[in-house]
């Protein structure tokens, strides 16, 4: 049986071996899915000894970056991201590293809340290893423009400096923002501080704009309340890129892709239990 971890530290609380182990009784998949809490110090050994007879890994924080070096070829998006989440051992013994965060954000947003991202404007707040992970699946949509918003402006610049070859991506400050979008992205880490990223209401059009934050919890969090306030359209959280970052993993993997609605109704079910 194909054996498959996801590296982290901590990885306790990760949702990761249940949303595989769904998606494997769904496609009839045999696979076993598991934690690896890999030392903050020997990522790279650890990874190397669970190869020796593992399959494939996913990578979560803080060892994206390491998984990219440990890799010994890429996928576009990989190389982009400067990060990976996802390793897949060849019949060669070699590793492939993707990063599937990014398709996991705009799957969500255009399958399952059915968000056309074709010739819209796009904020997306941060300038992190989130933002890096999904310029190039957000720039591939066409949108007619793509304005990365950070407190230091200078991380934004080298983003849009960096990616300004796949689209219209500009750099600005929170505090430079007024005119309303039609998305705002909040990939900070505001809402696990149970903050807001400083930026105006007038950002929103009441009924037009849509609002998505990349963190998710059991209440809405402090950027989906004050979102809802103001009167967005449509308002996501980041359970649905959990799941369907997992199912591009998956199907990178298997060769066969899951479906994830029945997974993340299940997601939603125990978040509201817990």
């Amino acid at each position: 049986m194909d054996h498959y971890v996801v590296f982290g530290n901590p990885i306790a609380h990760s949702k990761s071996p249940l949303i595989h182990r769904l998606f494997a009784e769904q496609t009839g998949q045999r696979l076993d899915y598991s934690t690896l809490l890999a030392p903050l110090d020997d990522f790279t050994g650890a990874a190397q000894k669970f190869f020796h007879t593992g399959s494939g890994a996913n990578v979560t924080v803080p060892f994206k970056e390491e998984a990219f070096r440990l890799a010994d070829s890429l996928t576009e998006r990989a190389q982009r991201a400067g990060a990976v989440n996802t390793l897949r051992k060849g019949l060669d013994g070699r590793l492939l590293g993707d990063n599937t965060d990014g398709a996991g954000l705009v799957r969500d947003l255009t399958v399952n809340a059915g968000v056309s991202l074709q010739g819209k404007r796009i904020l997306l707040l941060g300038a992190g290893g989130a933002v890096r992970g999904a310029l190039e699946p957000l720039l591939a949509e066409k949108p007619q423009v793509l304005v990365i918003a950070n407190r230091t402006v200078e991380k934004a610049e080298q983003l849009a400096h960096e990616f300004a070859d796949l689209g219209p991506v500009f750099p600005s400050g929170f505090d430079w923002l007024e005119e309303s979008v039609d998305l705002i992205i909040n990939a900070t880490s505001a809402s696990l501080a149970g903050e807001l990223p400083p930026i105006s209401p007038s950002l929103i059009k009441p009924g037009h704009t849509v609002c998505y934050d990349m963190m998710y919890g059991k209440e809405p969090t402090p950027f989906c309340r004050w979102a809802t306030e103001h009167g967005a359209v449509l308002v996501l959280d980041g359970l649905g890129m959990l799941a369907e970052q997992a199912a591009e993993a998956f199907y990178l993997w298997r060769g066969v892709r899951p479906l994830t609605a029945p997974v993340l109704a299940e997601l939603r079910r125990l978040l509201a239990s817990a």
